[in-house]
């Protein structure tokens, strides 16, 4: 009998594709940082294996994320989630998100970086206020 993924298993892992797909690193290049095959980067992002509780606080600093960022909306995997009460879907794995990140992260000065996320903030903060 083939045994089917856990549902947050699979939910850790794409959090964890969309993330290494972010900072535009290959699974070879996360699993050399983490001292795993790229087959096993290949697993875990499916949910077929597990993280283990220190190869996933690893994986949080190799990524650069806390490790909660991985369990964000797990809750919605779980028997009996009301999905009605969900207002959007995950906007991490959104091709223009991804792709916003992408630009963002290519620009290599940090001051930069930090006034484009200061502009980001400001106009989204006015979009009611200015009737954009």
């Amino acid at each position: 009998m083939l045994k089917t993924p856990d549902p947050i298993d699979v939910h850790v892992g794409q959090r964890v594709r969309a993330r290494r797909k972010m900072l535009g690193l290959s699974q070879t290049e996360l699993g050399n940082e983490l001292g795993v095959t790229f087959q096993q980067v290949q697993k875990y992002e499916r949910g077929t294996n597990r993280i283990g509780s220190s190869r996933l606080f690893k994986m949080s600093n190799t990524l650069d994320v806390p490790v909660a960022y991985f369990f964000e909306g797990a809750e919605t995997k779980l028997p009996g989630y009301d999905e009605a009460s969900v207002l959007d879907d995950d906007v991490f794995t959104k091709q223009e998100t991804q792709e916003l990140v992408e630009a963002y992260y290519r620009i290599a000065d940090p001051r930069i970086r930090k006034k484009v996320l200061g502009l980001a903030r400001l106009l989204s903060s006015g979009v009611d206020e200015y009737g954009m």
